[in-house]
């Protein structure tokens, strides 16, 4: 066993909250370590954000030029897709993010340690917070370490281990026919048909890509509509968007059994209540896409007794005005996934600087839990930031609304993209914005606009009354908050 080393910082997760805690910390002047047990830049960067969206790229270059290219006046036949180089671009391309975090780690002094970290202790005022580093054993997901390789102190530990895919309690993912999100990205082959189980923005992008390929896709929602966390407007246009394209949908629907003597898998469903109206499909493959579970497993010692909600680590964030991020242990702290909802790579990120620069005794602002955007990268994208008209609603304002819809915008008929609307909420009398919701080309981009628009408490007028670019997606967002008064120029 190495000699003791002692740090400022041990940052445990190398994921986008993880990372960017430990490179804020060392600019604070920090001496940090970040102990991960795989490669470089967590679930994000390896099998989620990332490398899904150069397969929803490479989706969409397929669609728009063999399924659409007529419309264009380009007839392309005879196409052929390399399955193997397609899923081989994503993998290259998260081996190169790999890289750029350990060029950002040596360049800003942050010691990169590579194994399974188990905290022993926190601090109590006198001795410092102990974490033992294991041999990494179990798969990427899990895994109680094995051999100590060393141990390491420091004043303080931020917990950043993300969360990784949950399984179906009476059908485990085999990574052969029941499958989780990071198996679906990187099949040796096209699956005939998939079953999806879940309609969140992880369903419904492999959904996407899987039905423009070819494959028939079948998406089960226990809930009575798709992308639930939307608003209810933008759900409904979604749905129809991709049944259209051909995926089929079971919604208010549960999940009762998957039997895998067959060929795939026998999914048996029913809508909810009604267990007499069973029904089965096979699928060659069926993705389990039901959300997360905190990812902890080995993480700490039980005497460490450190305080769970729900399986996820419980801090002060949800208590306090300006948190940071304390564990009910001294010296331990954490942030994103591992302490719960909203579980986001940039609320992860965000977090985490507010959590070291907090440390560090800096004023910062911090994270704003009432208007962050959320994304899914379909075909239309779907972006939200705030509320929801429902919640509006159930909160008793008073509001005014404008939607917008794509079909007439000059911008969106050019490209051939008019499916979708942007949808603006902000209260009464003053027209503080509460909410957007936007279906439709660029919406994940679209959405920054509003966050800002939140951030600075602008108003719809505010928004009225700043020149958008012609012809810009850009100009639906100014159309909307015209409609929130009436003024609507081109619906």
């Amino acid at each position: 066993m190495s000699t003791q080393r002692h740090f400022d910082l041990i940052v445990i997760g190398s994921g986008p909250g993880g990372y960017v805690g430990a490179i804020r910390a060392a600019q604070l002047g920090f001496k940090v370590a970040c102990i991960d047990r795989d490669k470089l830049g967590g679930v994000c960067l390896n099998w989620g954000c990332i490398p899904s969206k150069a397969l929803l790229h490479g989706a969409e270059v397929y669609d728009e030029a063999v399924n659409h290219g007529k419309e264009w006046g380009i007839n392309i036949t005879g196409v052929e897709v390399d399955w193997q180089a397609f899923i081989s671009r994503s993998r290259k391309i998260t081996e190169q993010l790999n890289g750029g975090v350990e060029y950002l780690f040596k360049k800003n002094g942050v010691e990169h340690i590579q194994g399974h970290a188990h905290i022993v202790s926190g601090t109590n005022g006198v001795t410092p917070c102990e974490v033992q580093v294991k041999e990494a054993t179990g798969d990427y997901y899990s895994g109680d370490g094995g051999t100590v390789l060393e141990t390491v102190t420091a004043d303080r530990v931020l917990i950043a281990t993300g969360a990784k895919p949950r399984d179906l309690p009476f059908a485990p993912c085999d990574g052969n026919t029941i499958i989780n999100s990071a198996h679906a990205m990187t099949l040796e082959s096209r699956p005939e048909s998939l079953v999806i189980i879940g309609s969140g923005a992880i369903g419904m992008e492999f959904a996407y890509v899987y039905n423009v390929f070819g494959t028939k896709v079948t998406v089960i929602e226990m809930l009575d509509r798709i992308l639930p966390v939307e608003d209810e407007e933008v759900s409904k246009l979604a749905q129809r968007a991709f049944k259209k394209q051909g995926i089929t949908f079971h919604t208010n629907t549960g999940v009762k059994n998957i039997d895998l003597s067959g060929d795939g898998g026998t999914v048996t469903y029913s809508p909810i209540g009604e267990d007499s109206k069973e029904e089965t499909i096979t699928g060659e493959k069926i993705l389990i896409a039901i959300g997360v579970a905190p990812r902890c497993d080995g993480l700490f010692s039980d005497s460490l007794g450190i305080e769970l909600d729900r399986g996820f680590i419980k801090t002060d964030a949800k208590e306090v005005e300006t948190p940071t991020y304390k564990t009910n242990v001294p010296g331990i702290y954490a942030i994103g996934d591992i302490i719960g909802p909203p579980l986001l790579a940039h609320v992860a990120s965000e977090e985490a600087v507010t959590c070291v620069e907090r440390m560090a005794g800096h004023h910062t602002f911090g994270v704003d839990y009432n208007s962050i955007p959320g994304c899914t990268y379909t075909n239309p994208q779907i972006a939200s930031i705030g509320m929801t008209e429902a919640k509006v609603k159930e909160a008793g304002i008073d509001y005014i609304k404008g939607v917008y819809s794509l079909k007439s915008h000059g911008k969106a008929i050019a490209t051939g993209a008019t499916e979708g609307f942007v949808k603006l909420l902000a209260s009464k009398p003053y027209g503080e914005i509460l909410g957007a919701h936007i279906i439709g080309n660029s919406a994940s981009e679209l959405i920054a606009e509003i966050g800002l628009a939140i951030r600075l408490e602008a108003t719809v007028e505010d928004i009225i009354s700043t020149m958008h670019a012609h012809p810009t997606m850009a100009e639906a967002i100014h159309e909307a908050a015209l409609g929130t008064e009436d003024r609507m120029i081109h619906n």
